[in-house]
C-alpha cells in the first residue's frame, strides 16, 4: 500500500512538471515536459544513487578506508536481514545521513564526516539503523526519484522569472510566470512532505527494533537537530532535503509547516516511550 501511494505521488510530481511545461510552451511545452519527466523517471530509477551522491560530493569507501563505519553497518545489515550496502562519506562538518539506491541490492548509506566525529558509537548505530530502515522499507527509490523530479520542477520554476509564459492568444502573462516561480517549488515541497513524513516514523521504529536502543536514537536526533542549527550544511540541495535523517533546511515558525520531516520532538517522544531491550 505504501509503495502504491508513493508511486501515485511520483506520478503527481510528473504531472506538476507537465503542467509547468504547458504554461511555458502550450501543447509543445507540455509534450516536451512529459518527455523530460519520463526520461528523468527512467534515469532516476537506474542512476539516482549516483546523481544524489554527486550532488553532495560523497565518496564511496571500502572496509579498509573506514573500518569502524563499515563494521557497524555490516553488523546492522546482518541483524536486519539486508545485503551489505555500499557506504559513502560526505565531506561536511554538519552531522547528517541519508540512504539512496533503487533497491536493497543497490543501496548506498551516506553519512557526513561530522556525523562520524560528533556522535557516540551507540548514537551512530541508531542513525545508521534508521537509514537501513529506509532500505528495508524500500523508501530509497521513491525518495531518490522524488528528489530528481523535484529538482527539475524547481529549475523550470526558476526559469519562469526569465521566460514569460503566454496565454492562448499569444499575449505575455507575467503574472503566470510569477505564480509558477512561487507555487511550483511549493507544490514540489508539499509532495515531498507527503512522501517522507510518515516514513521517518517507520524508519525510527525499525532502528529501535534492531538496535534495541531507542533512547540512543532519540539522543542522536536531539544532537543532530542542535548541530544542524549551529553548523548549517554548506551545500544543501532543497530537492534532496527530505532524504536526510534530519532536514538540513528546517526552521522554526512558519517554515516548520513546510518541513519534509515530522517534528523532531514528536519523533523523540515516540522513541522515549519505547522499551530498551539491549
Amino acid at each position: 500500500m505504501n509503495q502504491a501511494k508513493s508511486f501515485i505521488l511520483i506520478a503527481a510530481l510528473t504531472g506538476l512538471l507537465v503542467w509547468v511545461g504547458d504554461y511555458f510552451g502550450g501543447t509543445q511545452g507540455m509534450v516536451l515536459a512529459l518527455g523530460i519527466g519520463l526520461l528523468m523517471n527512467g534515469v532516476s530509477y537506474f542512476f539516482s544513487d549516483k546523481i544524489v551522491l554527486a550532488m553532495y560530493g560523497a565518496q564511496v569507501v571500502t572496509a579498509q578506508e573506514a573500518p569502524e563505519l563499515y563494521a557497524i553497518v555490516a553488523n546492522l545489515a546482518q541483524r536486519a536481514g539486508l545485503p551489505m550496502p555500499r557506504i559513502a562519506i560526505i565531506p561536511e562538518d554538519t552531522p547528517n545521513a541519508f540512504a539512496t539506491g533503487r533497491n536493497p541490492d543497490h543501496a548506498v548509506v551516506a553519512c557526513t564526516e561530522g556525523l562520524m566525529r560528533l556522535m557516540s558509537r551507540t548514537e551512530l548505530e541508531g542513525v545508521l539503523a534508521h537509514e537501513l530502515g529506509h532500505v528495508k522499507n524500500r523508501d530509497i527509490l521513491i525518495g531518490s526519484m522524488a528528489s530528481v523530479l523535484a529538482q527539475a520542477i524547481m529549475f523550470l520554476s526558476r526559469m519562469a522569472l526569465y521566460v514569460t509564459p503566454r496565454d492562448e492568444e499569444g499575449r505575455a502573462n507575467p503574472l503566470a510566470g510569477i505564480l509558477i516561480a512561487i507555487f511550483g517549488p511549493l507544490a514540489a515541497i508539499l509532495l515531498q512532505m507527503a512522501i517522507s513524513r510518515s516514513r521517518e516514523f517507520m524508519a525510527d521504529a525499525f532502528a529501535a527494533e534492531i538496535t534495541g536502543r531507542p533512547d540512543q536514537l532519540a539522543s542522536a536526533l536531539e544532537r543532530l537537530e542542535a548541530y544542524n542549527h549551529r553548523i548549517p550544511m554548506h551545500h544543501v540541495e532543497p530537492a534532496t532535503a527530505h532524504m536526510m535523517i534530519v532536514n538540513p533546511l528546517s526552521g522554526g515558525g512558519l517554515m516548520s509547516l513546510f518541513s519534509t520531516h515530522p517534528p523532531i520532538q514528536a519523533r523523540i517522544e515516540r522513541l522515549r516511550r519505547m522499551a530498551v531491550s539491549f
